[in-house]
């Protein structure tokens, strides 16, 4: 008995560690609904726009959706600026490519159709380095001076709904591990 609940355990923290790294990455689907396209005339900063509201990390990914007619490619920032598809970094045009966020730092996207990038279907997404938790958090009742910068507004949210199903799943194991052992006892 001893043998399987130690095999079981084991099983259980691999587990918990690929669902943790998992729920650390997030793909993201570029333009949410509108997809990778060429944007309204009225509409050029549509990308840039989109790419502002959302934070990107090391491990993330960005996921283009387009018409079989476009493409995605990764470009530098010359590339970017000039609309150049001479020579992309990387080049993709299969309807559906998903580019990892590998490198902390800009990447630039740009549309392959004629003349899409010139009006307005391209993307800078800056990639933040992964920072390590703070092990000795300030105190909660120390004194701010008043140069102290004001703290950060609350996030949107999606942290919080992706950290959810990880808690769930240790409590869903704490259950189980408990509910055997009571089993197992005399």
């Amino acid at each position: 008995m001893k043998t399987n609940m130690a095999s079981f355990l084991k099983m259980m923290m691999v587990l918990v560690l690929v669902i943790n790294a998992e729920a650390a990455s997030k793909e993201f689907k570029v333009g949410d609904e509108f997809g990778w396209h060429e944007p309204d005339i009225n509409n050029t900063l549509f990308y840039n726009q989109w790419a502002s509201r959302n934070r990107f990390q090391v491990g993330d990914a960005l996921s283009f959706e387009y018409n079989k007619n476009d493409s995605v490619m990764v470009v530098d920032k010359w590339g970017y600026y000039h609309c150049d598809t001479s020579n992309p970094i990387a080049a993709y045009d299969n309807g559906k490519s998903v580019v990892q966020l590998d490198r902390p730092g800009p990447f630039y996207f740009i549309s392959g159709g004629p003349d899409h990038c010139k009006k307005g279907q391209r993307l800078v997404v800056d990639v933040m380095s992964p920072h390590p938790h703070d092990p000795h958090p300030d105190h909660p009742y120390a004194p701010h001076s008043a140069t102290s910068p004001s703290p950060a507004p609350a996030s949107s949210g999606v942290l919080v709904s992706e950290a959810a199903p990880t808690w769930l799943l240790m409590a869903l194991i704490a259950a189980i591990f408990s509910t055997l052992l009571w089993s197992s006892s005399p």
